[in-house]
């Protein structure tokens, strides 16, 4: 009987041992992200399908937020990987040395207008995502405004205390609507036609906030009337039975790539060429493409419901690194004339 006994408890201690021995082996991957978090478990579950020796430990916040952060951890960088995150952002990155190049093994299935031109690149795009305006029918019948059709529209009295939108230095959605506006109407550092367009939107904004789908959730929620958001987050409130439009303005388009790079100085570069692998992979684009309208591989995403099939033609020419060179310039200009109107920071 004590013979058992011992047999059965050796058999519990190795099992213990074997299984502490096996998570150990388990590559823990830092990834710094800007995903939305209902995204996220679908790509770590095509990930890990096929890689199940390696962890992934998401840091999540706002494109702003993780620009910042990754810029102030230059000098002792605590990611190993940055996933969907503004292109923009990691040409900035790029400008500064802190990617390491690499080419995945189905770069040449990316659009060149999609990736780091460079060879190989130091940094590729996932997906697109792009503004759109969140319109509350309800709230708008309510209230006798009508539906907008430009960016012009929302500069009208009627729009007065009616429209959220994100705060450019938190949000990659808020960044790339300035860019846009910018490129349409002109920048000329402060004085040109964009900067005017944005002194009379201003006029109408009842809040900047934080984040680039809180403006689409405000105006699903009847908070107000119109939210400047992105085209994933408006789609997802309208599939959730929210009264609420999408409306595309005739202008143009502001944009920008979820995109993925790898930290120059990781120790774990095998395993972070894994997930660059499987990220830039069919797979992987056949998921963003349930989320987004356009991949960086073509042919791969459905048509999505409610997005303009010729969406892709309305996106305003956007060039990253001019993004990038000029963020900082942009930034400081913005908050000195807006920023009284962003929400609080937590």
């Amino acid at each position: 009987m004590k013979l058992a006994w011992l047999r059965a408890a050796f058999g519990v201690a190795l099992g213990a041992l074997l299984s502490h021995a096996a998570v150990a082996q388990k590559t823990q991957l830092t990834v710094y992200t800007a995903l939305e978090t209902d995204q996220i478990k679908a790509y770590e579950n095509g990930f890990t399908r096929s890689n199940p020796n390696i962890e992934l430990k998401w840091v999540r916040d706002s494109t702003g937020v993780i620009t910042a952060k990754l810029l102030a951890e230059k000098a002792n960088p605590q990611a190993d990987v940055v996933m969907g995150v503004a292109a923009s952002s990691l040409a900035l990155l790029d400008s500064q040395g802190m990617l390491q190049p690499y080419a995945p093994i189905n770069l040449d299935a990316i659009m060149s207008q999609y990736k780091d031109k460079k060879n190989p690149p130091d940094w590729w795009g996932m997906d697109v995502w792009g503004a759109t305006v969140c319109f509350n029918t309800v709230e708008a019948q309510k209230k006798n405004i009508p539906k907008p059709e430009t960016w012009k529209d929302l500069t009208k009295p009627v729009y007065k205390g009616q429209i959220v939108m994100p705060n450019p230095a938190s949000s990659g959605t808020g960044y790339f609507d300035v860019v846009a506006w910018l490129t349409l109407w002109g920048d000329d550092n402060g004085k040109g036609g964009g900067w005017k367009y944005m002194d009379a939107l201003h006029e109408n904004i009842a809040q900047y906030t934080h984040s680039g789908s809180k403006p689409c959730n405000m105006a699903a929620q009847g908070e107000y009337v119109l939210g400047i958001s992105f085209e994933y987050r408006a789609n997802t409130n309208k599939a959730k039975g929210a009264p609420i439009d999408l409306v595309f303005p005739k202008e143009g388009l502001g944009w920008d790539l979820e995109a993925f790079g790898i930290m120059k100085g990781t120790t774990k570069l095998d395993a972070a060429k894994k997930l660059a692998d499987w990220a830039s992979s069919k797979d992987a684009m056949m998921l963003y493409g349930k989320n987004f309208a356009i991949t960086a591989q073509p042919g791969v995403a459905e048509p999505l419901k409610n997005i303009p099939a010729d969406y892709e033609k309305r996106l305003v020419k956007m060039d990253f690194t001019t993004a990038a060179n000029n963020r900082e310039r942009i930034l400081a200009e913005w908050t000195k004339r807006y920023d009284a109107k962003s929400e609080p920071k937590k």
